[in-house]
């Protein structure tokens, strides 16, 4: 495995990459990455879901950061090396409530978005999702399988969307020769994900903190692997520095169903609180879990953030945060 060096102009200055999406839970973990790395990092992000708080802590000159809705347009001012399109809501509960901004972001963003790339001969990076496999009849999934979507059903927005935005870019690659990389993205977890993000582990450990019971959706048996956010940010970077072109798999091949992702938060957490079952969401994918053969044979990755060492560092953050809202302070602390 080789992985290119960032790309440096003759007058020695350095990288600089545009993440789109910037200010979200996974938008902000790269912008601290690539900064440690000695990047000029530009954040835009409209802020439909994302938050300034999750990147009010960097005080590096080399960053700045744009409020901005990339479905409409992206205007960057001077050079631009490495372009990461991470713009989009990505939790269900998201998705459904803004429909129509999901299907823009994935079509008109990522044309603006690839616009810009082939403008400035930037390297461009498309962050898709284990979603265009669907409820997948392939188990694990490779990037070789095509899935099984709904495309009219209520996932269809985000499922859609990602599958329109992997065809155009693609397309850009093969019309127009821009490098181009589709990371689909398996569940992710870790610090600054929001306590009403509305994915299984926010919103069991929020409930566990609080001493609420723990929704669990159908009987639980449903499957998802979880990949640590720092993982997943040096998949990213490797995957972006890479020769490769097509689709690859990041996340964690390690599976688990939610009732089991639900006992082990109410051990971590010390809750005690109960678990109560509620109907399955329409088109709720059965199993999920990557085949990770090409990650690890083309970027030597694979995850290496144990599921309790990461469980525990996420928990340790909702602590904080749950610590600082006045209404679930008593509550928190009967869950401790």
């Amino acid at each position: 495995m080789t992985l290119r060096s960032p790309r440096r102009s003759r007058s020695r200055r350095r990288p600089r990459v545009l993440i789109t999406g910037g200010a979200g839970f996974l938008g902000s973990h790269l912008c601290d990455s690539f900064l440690a790395k000695g990047f000029e990092v530009v954040c835009v992000d409209n802020l439909l879901t994302g938050s300034t708080d999750n990147i009010a802590h960097i005080r590096d000159a080399s960053f700045s950061f744009i409020q901005q809705d990339v479905a409409n347009y992206i205007y960057i001012d001077g050079p631009v090396d490495y372009i990461l399109h991470f713009a989009s809501p990505a939790s269900p509960r998201d998705y459904l409530e803004h429909p129509i901004q999901t299907l823009k972001v994935g079509s008109l963003g990522t044309h603006k978005a690839l616009g810009l790339a082939r403008a400035k001969k930037a390297t461009f990076l498309l962050a898709s999702t284990s979603e265009v496999y669907g409820d997948p009849l392939e188990h694990p999934q490779k990037e070789s399988y095509w899935g099984n979507v709904n495309p009219v059903g209520p996932r269809g927005v985000y499922d859609e969307a990602k599958r329109f935005a992997e065809a155009l870019t693609v397309a850009y690659h093969s019309a127009h020769g821009i490098n181009t990389k589709i990371a689909r993205i398996f569940n992710t977890y870790g610090p600054r994900m929001r306590l009403q993000d509305g994915r299984a582990i926010p919103a069991f450990m929020s409930q566990a903190l609080t001493g609420r019971p723990l929704t669990v959706f159908g009987d639980g048996s449903q499957t998802r692997s979880f990949c640590y956010i720092d993982d997943l940010v040096e998949g990213i970077y490797r995957l972006l520095m890479s020769a490769h072109h097509g689709p690859m798999n990041l996340g964690n091949p390690v599976e688990l169903s939610l009732m089991e992702m639900a006992r082990t938060i109410l051990r971590l957490t010390g809750g005690k609180g109960r678990i109560v079952h509620r109907p399955l969401p329409t088109d709720d994918p059965k199993v999920r879990q990557p085949d990770i053969s090409l990650a690890r044979r083309s970027l030597g990755w694979e995850p290496r953030v144990s599921l309790h060492k990461g469980l525990t560092r996420t928990i340790g953050y909702f602590r904080s945060r749950l610590a600082d809202r006045p209404g679930d302070r008593s509550r928190s602390r009967k869950a401790r």
